[in-house]
């Protein structure tokens, strides 16, 4: 009885000094994650230097986090070993982030100062950590290099249960903080305000919270373990529905043809979802191997049938992607698709290969979960270096494409060089300014333009800036009217349309639209305004301005499929009319003032409201 008293004791003194040390790194995290801040603000070193500025907030971000959790479970030494491993990782991430992205337009302020690394560097840099800090500390455990799959299991759902309520538990600290503030402004106290205004104040505060709640639910583990049980069952249980869902949709395709899908033009992104979730839903009814007596008759057959459906859903994925790297070359996404490809495809060889086993449920399932966790860590350090840099690899194919004449230099974007090809799409520009053959010209105006292009145009993928044929999708009207002379019918691409907000005849081959000719500048010569037939299309005012004919205006989306009205547009019942509101000029600037009673107005009512004076 004594000896188990001492115990207590012991563990409960080891906890309290975990605990003490675990604040500490969450209050110094803050106090490094507010020096960094107070640099971009006061645009002082080191947020002058990109590639000091970016290791240091991607480490102030991310190794306190490994540090904080690995306390109380890793040694001193190994603690220390690993997060200098750690920290080399997350410094190389962030120093080729910063060096690739180095002059590309918006990502540095005036004066120089990095604003934030790369969304994709960001999330998968946390999830490599992730990964291999939940490999380590599994093998710390058990004492070993490989530790057995239950381990694995446990310490990856823990880790992930402990950083997702610890996140909820700031947002809970910041959304308590800011009532506390609105109460104390009602009785005119603004002490409190004025501190959530504050980084000095609100850094170390919320990197404490987020301390705290990783220590506690640490503390805690049959919480942690009771909310994970029950997260992993009710998720079992939408197993066979999605296995009944994608069963179905493989089954149809024999009847419609996959021509359907690969008009899409994201198959390749929405079969990888659904191979995502099938991975995770099988791995929600396998949970750490030992449960299997427990799992309903139902859900195990779900996972068996769902872990042969993944080869089939793969196979299709693979042949999408084939096609448009065929087509279209290999692009930055396209890049990392195919890197998720391949660690699917892992996935669907074993699970298949133990789906068709009958000695045991799913007995591959545990040794393809750790394989495959040790291939995405290495297939992250791939992309986010420049072994695999996908930005390298997309602009070597789009060069390759463009040399060997696949691609037209009329037709070749040579936008997306500029704002996705890193700096290897710059240097590709810089070289394509000095190209010389038949096509010389077009190339180094194109090189030119989009050089001194601040803005994307349209951030599409290459193959949708290929021109469109647009004088079969076009009516005009009334009857017996032409379009003016000079109106362009197989120019309008990227660079002269507004993206999405364009109407889907000036993009997409055999879409309708009507076209209808008025004076909207009042500078005698007329616009061409173009609405879609369809009740989700959209509507645009095509002008000529420079000598080039663009996009200069839209209408509301009400417009397109509006029947009463486009029969009285076709019928002639139409004029141009003033602003009832007009725009202010300050400093020779020109600010438009649109009046809030016009955006209540209903285009397609019965009786439409009049006109404002």
């Amino acid at each position: 009885m004594q000896a188990d008293t001492a115990q207590t004791v012991l563990e409960s003194s080891t906890n309290l000094s975990t605990g003490y040390a675990r604040i500490a790194a969450g209050l110094l995290q803050g106090l490094g994650v507010y020096l960094l801040h107070l640099a971009v603000v006061s645009k002082a070193w080191p947020a002058t230097s990109p590639l000091l500025f970016l290791p240091l907030l991607m480490a102030c971000v991310l190794l306190p986090v490994l540090l904080i959790s690995g306390l109380g479970h890793l040694q001193g030494r190994k603690l220390a070993a690993w997060l200098a491993l750690a920290a080399l990782a997350v410094v190389a991430f962030a120093l080729h982030d910063a060096w690739r992205n180095a002059g590309a337009p918006g990502y540095a302020g005036p004066e120089g100062q990095v604003r934030l690394p790369s969304a994709l560097v960001s999330v998968f840099s946390a999830a490599f950590c992730f990964i291999a800090h939940s490999m380590v500390k599994a093998g710390a455990q058990d004492e070993r290099w490989l530790a057995s799959y239950a381990t694995y299991f446990e310490t990856a759902w823990k880790l992930f249960i402990q950083c997702a309520f610890s996140a909820m538990f700031v947002g809970a600290t910041w959304a308590m903080l800011a009532l506390g503030s609105e109460l104390f402004m009602l009785v005119k106290l603004s002490f409190l305000h004025t501190l959530l205004g504050k980084a000095w104040f609100i850094a170390p505060v919320m990197c404490f919270a987020f301390a705290c709640a990783m220590h506690i639910t640490d503390v805690r583990p049959a919480i942690v373990r009771g909310i994970r049980t029950l997260l992993l069952v009710l998720m079992s249980w939408l197993l066979p529905v999605t296995v009944l869902l994608l069963g179905g949709f493989l089954c149809t395709l024999p009847f419609t043809g996959l021509d359907a899908l690969w008009k899409t033009g994201h198959a390749t992104a929405v079969l990888l979802g659904a191979d995502a979730m099938l991975v995770v839903l099988i791995n929600a009814a396998y949970q750490n191997g030992e449960v299997e007596r427990s799992v309903a008759p139902l859900v195990r057959l779900a996972a068996r049938v769902g872990a042969m459906l993944l080869l089939p859903v793969m196979a299709i994925a693979v042949y999408a992607l084939a096609l448009r790297v065929g087509d279209y070359g290999w692009s930055s996404d396209r890049i990392i698709a195919a890197a998720c490809l391949l660690v699917g495809t892992f996935y669907a060889v074993g699970y298949a290969f133990g789906a068709w086993r009958r000695d045991a449920w799913l007995p591959t399932l545990a040794t393809t979960n750790v394989g495959a966790a040790c291939l995405v860590l290495a297939v992250l350090f791939a992309l986010f270096t420049p072994l695999a840099d996908p930005a390298r690899i997309s602009v070597n194919s789009q060069m390759a494409r463009l040399e060997s004449g696949a691609v037209k230099a009329d037709k070749f974007d040579y936008e997306y060089l500029r704002f996705e090809g890193a700096r290897y799409g710059r240097a590709a520009l810089e070289s394509l300014k000095l190209a010389g053959g038949p096509d010389g010209p077009q190339k180094r105006a194109g090189a030119a333009a989009a050089l001194a292009t601040d803005y994307r145009s349209w951030r599409a993928p290459a193959e949708m800036a290929v021109a469109v044929d647009i004088s079969t999708n076009l009516a005009v009207w009334p009857q017996g009217s032409r379009l003016p002379d000079g109106f362009p019918l197989r120019s309008w691409t990227a660079r002269n349309l507004h993206g999405a907000l364009a109407p889907r005849c000036l993009r997409e081959q055999g879409a309708h639209c009507d076209a209808f000719l008025l004076d909207l500048t009042g500078d005698g010569k007329p616009e061409v305004v173009v609405v879609g037939t369809e009740l989700s299309d959209s509507s645009a005012v095509l002008g000529e301005q420079g000598g080039k004919w663009e996009q200069v205006g839209s209408l509301p989306y009400a417009l397109a499929g509006c029947a009463p009205l486009l029969a009285k547009l076709k019928a002639g019942e139409v004029r141009a009319v003033a602003k009832p509101m007009m725009d202010l000029e300050v400093g020779g600037q020109r600010i438009v003032a649109n009046p809030t009673r016009l955006e209540r107005t209903k285009l397609c009512s019965a009786t439409p409201e009049p006109l404002p004076h």
